[in-house]
């Protein structure tokens, strides 16, 4: 069975590196292509358009929204869904008036990745002066570039708590203990929305769970796997 890898904002493919080892039993990896679309719903159905025909879905950040409009597009196409550092909540005042100052930017301006400010902030208080750690993150958003800054920036979060009861596949949804970006409670009240799914603290980590915490995360998504697929 495939495992779908869904991105957040201006993240690219190489966020899930350290897990691949460990995930690649359960089947093929692959990719969402999140570059492209300036919607949650666009992004969704490209992701779907370029999927195989059924998948084990996992959204991290930005891509839990695309993942859970992915379910909602083909729910008989997701087999299981996992939501990693996450909320259902709508973008804030203040978000949607950082986007809209991006947007506004003129195109010409080189995009050099996101600011180490930005990247810091969201990681464990202990990695704030990782800068192994914040390059890696930054060149993810060097790679996509500026027209992908840009389309990203359009995403408006819409909140979706009250859909989550139409979920109805398993579900396993993460947190971190020290999400500078998430906090406990958007997570937890997305866990209780969603009929049976399960939940996991990764307690040593900020909002970059798939960098921080690879082998932690691991320990929860392989006997996750492990249960699902023995079914």
């Amino acid at each position: 069975m495939t495992i779908l890898l869904v991105p957040g904002y201006m993240l690219d493919a190489t966020l899930w590196d350290d897990v691949r080892e460990r995930l690649a039993p359960f089947g093929p990896l692959a990719h969402a292509d999140l570059r492209h679309d300036s919607t949650i719903e666009d992004l969704a159905r490209r992701a779907l358009a370029e999927a195989p025909p059924s998948f084990i879905l996992v959204g991290f950040s930005m891509g839990g929204y695309v993942a859970r409009e992915m379910l909602r597009q083909a729910p008989g196409r997701v087999r299981a869904l996992v939501l990693i550092a996450t909320s259902t909540r709508p973008d804030s005042d203040a978000v949607r008036l950082r986007k809209r100052t991006v947007v506004k930017a003129s195109p010409s301006v080189s995009f050099a990745g996101l600011s180490r400010t930005a990247i810091a902030s969201s990681l464990h208080p202990r990695e704030r002066d990782n800068e192994a750690l914040i390059e890696r993150v930054r060149m993810m958003g060097v790679r996509l570039g500026g027209e992908a800054f840009r389309n990203q920036s359009m995403v408006e979060r819409p909140g979706d708590l009250h859909l989550l009861g139409e979920i109805r596949c398993p579900t396993l949804v993460i947190a971190a203990g020290h999400d500078g970006l998430r906090s406990l409670d958007e997570v937890r009240e997305m866990h209780a929305a969603i009929a049976g799914a399960q939940f996991a603290l990764i307690e040593d980590s900020g909002h970059m769970i798939p960098l921080e915490a690879p082998e932690t995360l691991c320990d929860v998504l392989v006997p996750w796997l492990e249960a699902l697929t023995s079914r």
